[in-house]
């Protein structure tokens, strides 16, 4: 297999104090710097910890359902008539998306602290249903925060969680989307510091949360490098997947830095078009800046005030991208790509009508790009696209949006 001399080992990134080159870091109020140096030191004996360890492969096989499949999608590859399309098909895990693997492990991580409360945001409400399910399992106390505009769009997902026995907490500032979720969780942790732990849903804010996000989601990329060389012998010519945050995405290509051959994309909501206030491609229309924790890619405006971002999607309307994606972006490691609404909906009804599988809003903007991309390669060519999540959650939506056209 074909490996690149890269000017870094990704095994040994972040640096000490958080940085992925001029990106991550620790921006954040004086009072949650020890809070942050305790987790990372917690983590840090955790991963050498064989009780630990084992325990959270124990959940991850018993209560999230890995391994998951590498599926080959005969008839959507049929229809796009170029490369063969494979998903990693992590929407078959337990509570229907990826998120479930950082849930577990950080709660796991925090019961080992001795915490006994869990605080989270979410914003497609994934993240959220898998923290109030192991919390659940663990007896564990769970507040989530999210935004009442996300609510109205996840309200299954809302009902989910109340029914593990979380509270929902519901954010009416700003947008009432995931920004201000973070935001509400971030004071709420000040508060409670010493009793609570805040389970971060994606590779973003400040260290340690975006290396400890990412090394909880790696199990996606190393069992599908694996499965991808079992199934055809050979490695995939592209690895796709939609990136908000990011953590389905670095989950998946953190397994194929190291492979030349592959080429790594991540796709972004292009929303309604390219023009402040309507979309959430942050390398499409940001810059640097400082966001809840870290410094990475930011959509705001001149004056460093963040901009309102849109997606017909809850869970990537977030104004950054996680720290590491915005540094392998600068080495040319990984590309970005954008979805825009109206491809996302045409990617959901496809996938659909052609494979009998519903995807999630979120992750029907990497379909959207993997039908197209299929189309420009060779047949011999091999695409993996990760199927972050199910549906189910949208398909209210889609239908009152399907509905008014």
């Amino acid at each position: 297999m074909s490996t690149t001399n890269m000017p870094f080992d990704p095994e040994n990134m972040p640096s000490e104090s958080g940085h992925f080159g001029n990106y991550g870091g620790m921006y954040v109020p004086e009072t949650l710097m020890t809070p942050l140096f305790e987790l990372n030191e917690a983590y840090r004996e955790a991963q050498k910890d064989e009780d630990y360890t084992n325990t959270l492969k124990h959940y991850l096989k018993e209560f999230a359902g890995r391994p998951t499949n590498l599926y080959f999608a005969e008839r959507l590859t049929d229809k796009c008539q170029g490369a063969k399309i494979y998903f990693k098909r992590e929407d078959l895990l337990h509570t229907g998306a990826h998120k479930i693997n950082n849930a577990i492990g950080q709660a796991l991580l925090a019961k080992r602290m001795g915490k006994k409360r869990i605080i989270a945001e979410t914003g497609a409400g994934q993240h959220g249903i898998a923290t109030a399910s192991i919390c659940a399992k663990l007896g564990l106390k769970c507040v989530i925060y999210m935004g009442e505009e996300d609510m109205r769009r996840q309200s299954l997902n809302v009902f989910r969680m109340r029914l593990c026995g979380a509270e929902v907490r519901s954010v009416s500032a700003g947008q009432r989307t995931l920004k201000e979720a973070v935001n509400e969780a971030m004071r709420d942790w000040v508060t409670n510091v010493r009793s609570t732990h805040y389970i971060i849903g994606s590779a973003l804010g400040s260290h340690p949360f975006p290396m400890i996000v990412r090394d909880f989601h790696r199990i996606i990329g190393e069992e599908a490098r694996r499965q991808i060389i079992e199934k055809e012998g050979s490695l995939p010519d592209e690895v796709c997947a939609c990136v908000g945050g990011g953590s389905n995405a670095i989950g998946l290509f953190f397994a194929f830095l190291k492979d030349s051959s592959v080429k790594l994309t991540g796709v972004e909501a292009g929303g309604r078009a390219i023009k402040s206030g309507e979309h959430a491609a942050r390398f499409a229309g940001g810059r640097l800046g400082i966001l809840q924790g870290a410094k990475t890619w930011i959509l705001q405006s001149d004056e460093g005030q963040i901009d309102a971002t849109h997606s017909v999607s809850a869970g990537l309307d977030y104004a950054a991208v996680g720290p590491e994606h915005a540094f392998y972006r600068d080495l040319e490691r990984i590309d970005f790509d954008r979805s825009s609404d109206h491809e996302a909906l045409n990617a959901f009804q496809t996938l659909c009508k052609t494979e009998g599988i519903v995807p999630a809003l979120e992750t029907a903007h990497g379909i959207a790009y993997a039908i197209k991309r299929a189309q420009e390669l060779p047949k011999k060519s091999l695409l993996i696209c990760n199927l972050s999540g199910r549906g189910d959650k949208d398909v209210q939506e889609v239908a009152n949006i399907l509905g008014n056209k």
